[in-house]
C-alpha cells in the first residue's frame, strides 16, 4: 500500500512558477514509478509528467514540456513538479500517482493516487 498527499499548490500569476510536492507513505516508494496528472473543471484527466523509479527516465507532455520538471527524492519518498512560465490553461487540480511497474500515461495504470492539489492561474 502506498499513501501519497500532494501539496504546494495555489493561486499564482501567469509567468509565476509553482512546486508541487508530493509525499509517499511505505518503504518500497523507490520502486514505483510516479506520475503527474491534472484534471481541469469539465475535461478529463490528463498526464502532465512521469519518471521512472529511478528517476533516470521522465516524461511529458507537449503542452508542459520545457516548463515543468518532474523530479524525485526516494530518501525523502518524495516526487516533485516544477511548474514555470505558467499559463491560465494550467489551471486544474493536480494529482500524483504511482504506479508498481513502468511509467504510463494513462491514469487508468496507476495503482494509487493523493487527494489533489489545487493550482489556479491568473491571466
Amino acid at each position: 500500500q502506498v499513501q501519497l498527499v500532494e501539496s504546494g499548490g495555489g493561486l499564482v500569476q501567469a509567468g509565476g512558477s509553482l512546486r508541487l510536492s508530493c509525499a509517499a507513505s511505505g518503504r518500497t516508494f523507490s520502486s514505483y514509478a510516479m506520475g503527474w496528472f491534472r484534471q481541469a473543471p469539465g475535461k478529463e484527466r490528463e498526464f502532465v509528467a512521469a519518471i521512472s523509479w529511478s528517476g533516470g527516465s521522465t516524461y511529458y507532455a507537449d503542452s508542459v514540456k520545457g516548463r515543468f520538471t518532474i523530479s524525485r527524492d526516494n530518501a525523502k519518498n518524495t516526487v516533485y513538479l516544477q511548474m514555470n512560465s505558467l499559463k491560465p490553461e494550467d489551471t486544474a487540480v493536480y494529482y500524483c500517482a504511482a504506479r508498481a511497474t513502468m511509467t504510463s500515461r494513462h491514469p487508468s495504470e496507476y495503482d494509487y493516487w493523493g487527494q489533489g492539489t489545487q493550482v489556479t492561474v491568473s491571466s
